[in-house]
């Protein structure tokens, strides 16, 4: 498998991590009865924590598709290269590194790192268009 595809698995990886956190830390706050039941019932807001894993959750998802997307097209056009490459290790990485800062509220910095995945993203889309 390519360092490109690569990526994209260990972002699924991610993604399932990301799963697994948020709802560890909802099930902390609302209890096991909760998670095991239909959860047809109002809840109080969640605390900080697991509200903003949640968030960084549905963050990564608003561009995962597009990711696996542009690497997937990459692959299957044969245009992976050095701008492929680069932006897919910009995206997976930004979004590990996004993660922890997101989760503990750390402004500003987590505003930048979101920026570098994103600009991954950007350079894994630019690349389908070179030749």
């Amino acid at each position: 498998m390519n360092t490109e595809l690569t990526y994209l698995a260990a972002t699924l990886v991610l993604a399932v991590l990301q799963i697994l956190w948020a709802d560890a830390a909802r099930t902390r706050q609302y209890g096991l009865k909760w998670n095991t039941s239909a959860r047809d019932g109002d809840m109080p807001p969640l605390a900080p924590m697991p509200g903003r894993l949640l968030r960084a959750q549905a963050n990564l998802y608003e561009t995962l598709p597009l990711f696996a997307a542009a690497i997937l097209i990459a692959h299957v056009a044969g245009r992976e290269g050095a701008l492929t490459t680069w932006g897919a290790a910009l995206y997976f990485w930004g979004r590990v590194v996004y993660l922890p800062l997101y989760a503990f509220g750390v402004p500003q910095i987590r505003s930048l790192v979101w920026t570098v995945s994103f600009a991954g993203l950007v350079l894994t889309i630019i690349a389908l268009f070179l030749k």
